[in-house]
């Protein structure tokens, strides 16, 4: 390691292999995580869908250069019991939503697969660049035993770089919800003469890399005694390893009474009128975090 930090729960590390062309980064949610799921009472299987979403949405989202950018994670369901999966990360701040039948759920058992949980669905992974005005959107099947299985996919079709993500969530009797992740990707080198790597996902170099990096089992990601720094050393001792922390992870739901009041202020005032109720109020329910917001007609139009 090239310097010595500790890194436990809701902060990103990024790692950097030079001598491989390799970068990654390790996460585990754990307060941050809780404080999004305690908005709604997820039965364990959508607990740990939603949890293992939370890490990717961190994993990828922390990859923008971009303070201002924002990173969205949307699946597209196609029959399975689970209607709507929606993440988002921006400069630290997470939040997250799953609404599911709760019936169907029920039925498929402790350990489905991804076309249990949404039938023949999509994934939808955005990049929006702040500064610039760009958007990035790449879109995948929901396909293989996890939804970093389809991640993966994203980057092997969208980006053309080789990547490997695990995830993993628990419940803990004590902890509550823990979750972790690693993202492990094989950079294009720029030397002249040198083989572009997205023609060679067999590179020995990014082969050594992701053999070692699949040996990380899912107790280890969600072990709280361990650092991430201690995972990082682990897995790559004989190469030189350069570490950083990254941003720390918060509860972002941006929803308030100004927020929602400049959205409503972009429709016609007729339309406010219809949707406001007897007291002269529309009532805007916040699906991220479970709270009610009755926005008076006259703050509306007071936004304009």
């Amino acid at each position: 390691m090239s310097e010595t930090i500790e890194t436990w729960f809701d902060q990103p590390l990024v790692f950097t292999i030079a001598a491989r062309h390799v970068r990654g980064r390790l996460v585990r949610l754990g307060p941050v995580l809780n404080t999004i799921m305690a908005a709604h009472s997820y039965p364990p299987v959508a607990e740990k869908l939603l949890a293992e979403a939370l890490v990717l949405t961190v994993l990828l989202g922390s990859t923008l250069k971009d303070e201002g950018g924002q990173l969205t994670l949307q699946a597209q369901t196609g029959g399975g019991p689970v209607e709507l999966l929606v993440c988002d990360y921006k400069g630290g701040e997470l939040r997250g939503y799953l609404k599911f039948d709760a019936e169907k759920l029920a039925e498929i058992g402790p350990d489905p697969t991804l076309f249990a949980l949404f039938g023949e669905g999509f994934l939808a992974i955005t990049f929006d660049q702040a500064t610039t005005g760009e958007r990035y959107q790449g879109i995948v099947p929901l396909e293989g035993s996890s939804i970093g299985d389809a991640a993966e996919h994203y980057f092997e079709q969208s980006e053309q770089i080789p990547s490997l993500i695990k995830l993993a969530a628990r419940h803990d009797a004590e902890a509550g919800c823990v979750a972790g992740g690693l993202l492990v990707q094989h950079l294009p080198e720029g030397e002249v003469g040198r083989d572009r790597l997205h023609v060679r996902h067999d590179h020995p170099e990014w082969e050594h890399a992701r053999t070692i990096a699949a040996t990380l089992k899912d107790e280890e990601l969600t072990d709280p005694a361990t650092s991430l720094e201690t995972l990082a050393w682990r897995l790559f001792h004989e190469d030189e390893v350069r570490v950083e922390a990254g941003v720390t992870v918060s509860r972002g739901c941006r929803c308030s009474v100004d927020y929602f009041a400049g959205v409503l202020a972009q429709f016609p005032d007729g339309e406010r009128r219809d949707m406001a109720d007897g007291d002269g109020k529309i009532v805007v329910d916040c699906a991220f975090c479970s709270r009610i917001f009755p926005i008076p007609l006259d703050e509306i139009s007071g936004q304009n």
